[in-house]
Parts: structure tokens; C-alpha cells; sequence
């Protein structure tokens, strides 16, 4: 039996808390005096010194059902954000990583009667859909298989109906993001998405001249602080499902020539999906062709339901968001104050590690 939900959850356990979105929610958690501790789940010592924090160093692929409930037992809320990119080349890892600690993390709730479960699931979660026309939360969340990131985001989404069938008495929140960016996380996401090869200091406007017009490839962005803020007013509304949150306006390459002061120049999806397996298999970029082909297929989110029942709105544009996602590429975001081991410019072994993991290779 699940203890009665509080009106503003005061003790809120968050896991992947030093991660990009992680500590963005941290903060947010810390600046409201309602919340008075958050104990944060992460897989590495982090001393970043934020108010009524306290980090449990845990491993959720590995954590064993007495450990979680230790730090689950007395909380008011969880608010699951923990998710691992790489090994990419390693799915049957990722999905260890992913989908079973987050299940065990579902349990642990469930054992212990915390009343409010808020769960990061994504833009990634849906099914293709329109690029024209903004779809709401009830489009189907299937998914494109053939990728990692949306068949675990999409099979957590079943797990997730499952334990509210199981666990009436638990108020579950899905927060649906578009792709986040922030300052602090432009070297990790790098690190992820692009790899070793790209020179950050280089994105820059003047030393871009043309930016690839693809069809099919427009998608939403939002900055962390204000997902962040998304999963506070979950936390505060009594509310449950799932909650699409992105910012203005749909990016495209109109968009990023814009910011980078290029030109655009129409390439066929097929031509960039060719190079981007190229180098797949090369080990020259951590994120495979089957991603390329999930971004190519997202639908717009409308993001109504979260301006009307949460009272959201995003303070930054998806085109500040992805300025300051290349200003910390270009100058480095190791004086952010988000300063965490994921989120470093310069990680131990640096780049040579990345080649010598095989560039995606490692956790």
C-alpha cells in the first residue's frame, strides 16, 4: 500500500542526478524551499555543492533490491532520470543499464509506498509522425525499433503502464523532452553523439561556411533548466502521464544557419545516412546510422497539455538552447557550475581514450 501523496513531495530521491538533465533538476529541486532534501543516485563521486544535496554513489544496472530500498525507503518522491548513451555499440548493455535498473528502480517504488513517481521518457519514445504538425501525448509511443535510445524509451513506457495497473494508489508523470541542451553538457554530448573527431573549438560562425539542408530533418530542442523546471511542477501538481516539453521554434537547418551565420545546401537523407554508416563502421562517430534514421522520423510534440495542467513555459528558445551548446563547445564549460565528472571538457585519457574504447565503445 502506497503512503498518501503530500501535496509538494518534501523529501525527492533523483537518480542520473550529475548527468545533464540530472543536475538542472537538482537545482531546481534545491532553489524551492518546499523540497527540503534531495538525495541524488549516481554512478560517480561528484563535488558539486548544491543546497539539501546529498549523492548515493550507486550503480542502478548492478544494485541489489536492500541497497535501493535503503535510500528509497522515507522519500516522497522519485524522480528517475538515470540513462547511459554508450557502449552504442553494445546494445544488450545499454538495455542492462536502461531498461532493467529503471525497472528496478519502479520496483523499489512500489516496495516501499513512495506515492509519486516522475519518469524521464522522451521525444524518442513515439512512433514516426508528422513534421508539419505538432502531435499530442496520446500519438502511439512504439518508437523507432531498429535504435537503442527509442526502443528502451518506448518499452519503459509499457513498463510504466504495467506498474499503474499494478499500483493504483501511484501517481506516475512522464515528462516527454525534445533533444536538451545546455552549456555545461556540450562537451558530454560531444563525447556521445559526435565523437573524438569533431574539433569544438572550430564551431564557430565564421569557419562555417554551409550547413547541410536534409529533408526530413527537423526536430525540437529545449534547454535543460527548463525541463528541469517541468519535472519541479510535476512534482507540485498533482497530476499524472505524460507531459510533451519542447521549446520554439522546430529546428532545421534554416534554424542553424541562422545561428551559425552559413548557408544552407540541400543534400538527399540518403547521401548523409550513407557517410554517417561510413563512419559507423569505421569507428570514427559514436552515434549509428539507425539514430540518424530515428531523428528523420520524430514527430513535432504539441506541448499544450504542459502549458495548461503544469503551468510550464520555457524561459529559453530552442535556439538560445543550442547557442549555448555551441559556446561550450567553442570555449570549453569546465567553469559552468555544473563542473560534474559526466559533464567535464577533458575526462581522463581525453580523446585518445574515446579512439582507444573504439569510440562509442564504453560506458
Amino acid at each position: 500500500m502506497n503512503r498518501p501523496a503530500k501535496n509538494t513531495p518534501r523529501r525527492v530521491v533523483v537518480t542520473g542526478a550529475t548527468g545533464n538533465l540530472g543536475t538542472s533538476v537538482v537545482e531546481a529541486l534545491a532553489a524551492d524551499p518546499d523540497i527540503t532534501s534531495i538525495t541524488g543516485i549516481g554512478r560517480r563521486e561528484t563535488d558539486q555543492a548544491v543546497p539539501k544535496f546529498d549523492l548515493v554513489p550507486l550503480d542502478l544496472a548492478t544494485a541489489d533490491d536492500p541497497q535501493l530500498d535503503s535510500v528509497l525507503a522515507e522519500a516522497d518522491a522519485v524522480v528517475h532520470l538515470a540513462w547511459s548513451f554508450q557502449p552504442t555499440r553494445d546494445p544488450a548493455t545499454t538495455w542492462r543499464i536502461n531498461v532493467l535498473g529503471a525497472m528496478r528502480v519502479f520496483e523499489s517504488v512500489a516496495r516501499c509506498g513512495v506515492p509519486v513517481l516522475v519518469h524521464a521518457s522522451s521525444v524518442g519514445a513515439y512512433s514516426p509522425g508528422p513534421k508539419d504538425e505538432p502531435v499530442d501525448e496520446s500519438w502511439p509511443t512504439h518508437g523507432w525499433p531498429s535504435a537503442a535510445y527509442p526502443r528502451e524509451k518506448a518499452y519503459l513506457e509499457r513498463v510504466l503502464d504495467d506498474l499503474e495497473r499494478r499500483c493504483p494508489e501511484l501517481r506516475v508523470a512522464r515528462i516527454r523532452p525534445a533533444f536538451v541542451f545546455q552549456r555545461a553538457a556540450s562537451a558530454e554530448q560531444r563525447r556521445i553523439f559526435a565523437g573524438p573527431l569533431l574539433p569544438g573549438r572550430l564551431v564557430r560562425p565564421e569557419l562555417i561556411p554551409v550547413v547541410p539542408d536534409i529533408p526530413g530533418l527537423r526536430m525540437q530542442a529545449v534547454h535543460a533548466d527548463d525541463v528541469a523546471e517541468a519535472f519541479r511542477l510535476a512534482l507540485h501538481n498533482p497530476v499524472s502521464g505524460a507531459f510533451n516539453v519542447a521549446a520554439q521554434p522546430p529546428v532545421d537547418a534554416t534554424v542553424l544557419a541562422e545561428l551559425l551565420g552559413a548557408s544552407t545546401v540541400r543534400i538527399p537523407a540518403s547521401v548523409v545516412r550513407t557517410a554517417v554508416a561510413a563512419a559507423w563502421r569505421l569507428h570514427a562517430v559514436p552515434a549509428s546510422p539507425e539514430l540518424f534514421d530515428t531523428v528523420l522520423r520524430l514527430p513535432l510534440m504539441d506541448v499544450t497539455r504542459a502549458e495548461r495542467e503544469l503551468g510550464w513555459q520555457p524561459r529559453h528558445s530552442a535556439s538560445e538552447a543550442l547557442s549555448e551548446f555551441f559556446e561550450g563547445l567553442r570555449d570549453g564549460s569546465d567553469e559552468h557550475r555544473r563542473n560534474t565528472p559526466r559533464l567535464r571538457s577533458r575526462i581522463p585519457g581525453g580523446r585518445l581514450r574515446e579512439f582507444a574504447t573504439g569510440v562509442g565503445g564504453t560506458p
